[in-house]
């Protein structure tokens, strides 16, 4: 059995871990800062998410000035919801701007704390030279993989029997695949509602099913964006009333969901996003769909049959295709042997927000506030002021080193 060809690298500055929007925004913060970093990405691409994982008619839920990166705005020519060409043309231009330049197709499979000499070592397997491994050795380790690293693909009784396409939104492109097809969509995040919408589109027949309560609020109110109107009214109002309001205005807007299956939590749509980090989906057609009957809505699923499905209100259909909009979840897990920081039940941070961007020993986090892109900006800026000091203490340390006359001899 041959052996595995293993090298070690020195990094001076951070080693990131994930070359998303998260990884590219601490690595430009410390740049800002004076430190160098260097970025390990699994793909063969930045932003592998967006560029390999999102289907084409995707925008950005929330206006472009919500979702830029620290120290570089979206080109101002751009809309008010980017698109998703426009968004991975953004994240480029970022790298480029910044001159980051990730080293591509390495998995991690190994980041531990060396207790013994201080530093991290993170191994990772070459994709492309698969009898290659490399370990990189560094102070400081940044996490930057996010909350959708892997898809959430339930287990449902009797998925094996179904006998059709079974597809991850992860896989999804357009409806065109789906054309005329009776489609079982699982899942009524923002993902679930907006594949409902695009199969429509395409003459495709879905079916949505809603497990859970959801809060659907209507994308902008009173000629502002609804995220935006919210942050403005939390400066002023206590969260209970601005929830409260979001409501009263959503009744106005968009009726009464109750009807249609769409049932609301009890809690506010901005009170359950804090202490779930559950977000409200920000209606973009949907709702005008299910309403007129071009989208079907079911509760929770009992059981997969061959080419249909049983629902627990007793009511059975048939279906050519199933999607699962089920969303993702983070891996740190799998390869990060640290259980004090990071949580092994569901990969975050145990702190939450905004506490949970720095652990022990040189360890952070960037991307898992459950506050998307803001969130991660944040997190970024922090992390970058809090190595800053300790880079300029080493770097004082190797001068003073280097520097230093040698000892003289004895005569």
């Amino acid at each position: 059995m041959a052996t595995l060809a293993s090298r070690r690298k020195w990094v001076p500055g951070p080693v990131i871990i994930g070359a998303g929007p998260s990884g590219l925004a601490a690595a430009a913060c410390l740049k800002q800062k004076g430190v160098p970093s260097l970025i390990l990405e699994r793909e063969n691409c930045i932003a592998s998410l967006w560029k390999l994982k999102t289907y084409d008619r995707l925008r950005l839920h929330l206006p472009k000035q919500f979702c830029e990166l620290p120290f570089l705005p979206f080109p101002s020519n751009f809309p008010t919801y980017p698109t998703k060409e426009q968004f991975v043309a953004y994240l480029e231009s970022y790298k480029d701007h910044f001159g980051l330049d990730p080293v591509f197709n390495q998995t991690v499979v190994n980041a531990e704390f060396d207790r013994k000499y201080g530093f991290w070592k993170v191994k990772t397997l070459g994709l492309k030279q698969q009898e290659e491994t490399t370990e990189y050795v560094s102070k400081w380790l940044i996490v930057a993989t996010g909350e959708n690293a892997e898809e959430v693909v339930p287990e449902i009784d009797g998925m094996d029997d179904f006998g059709g396409p079974i597809v991850h939104t992860s896989s999804y492109k357009s409806g065109g695949m789906f054309r005329d097809n009776a489609v079982l969509v699982v899942g009524c995040g923002n993902s679930g509602m907006e594949v409902c919408l695009d199969l429509c589109n395409y003459n495709a027949r879905p079916t949505l099913v809603v497990r859970d309560s959801v809060h659907v609020l209507p994308q902008e109110m009173l000629g502002r964006s609804t995220f935006g109107l919210s942050m403005w009214l939390l400066k002023w109002f206590p969260i209970c009333l601005v929830d409260r309001f979001l409501l009263l205005v959503s009744r106005f807007m968009l009726g009464d969901t109750e009807k249609f299956g769409l049932h609301r939590p009890k809690l506010g749509p901005l009170q359950l996003k804090n202490k779930s980090g559950k977000t409200p989906v920000l209606d973009v057609g949907t709702l005008a769909m299910i309403k007129s009957g071009n989208i079907k809505v079911c509760p929770g699923i009992k059981r997969i049959t061959h080419r249909a499905a049983e629902f627990v209100n007793g009511r059975k259909e048939n279906f050519d295709v199933i999607i699962l909009a089920t969303g993702y979840k983070s891996n740190v897990p799998q390869w990060l042997k640290e259980t004090d920081f990071f949580s092994e039940k569901d990969g975050l941070p145990r702190e939450s927000f905004p506490k949970g961007w720095k652990g022990e020993c040189g360890l952070y986090a960037v991307g898992f506030t459950k506050r998307g892109l803001l969130g991660a900006s944040m997190d970024a800026k922090r992390i970058a002021e809090d190595i800053e000091p300790l880079w300029k203490l080493a770097e004082a340390k190797n001068f003073l080193t280097l520097s230093s006359p040698l000892p003289q001899q004895s005569s």
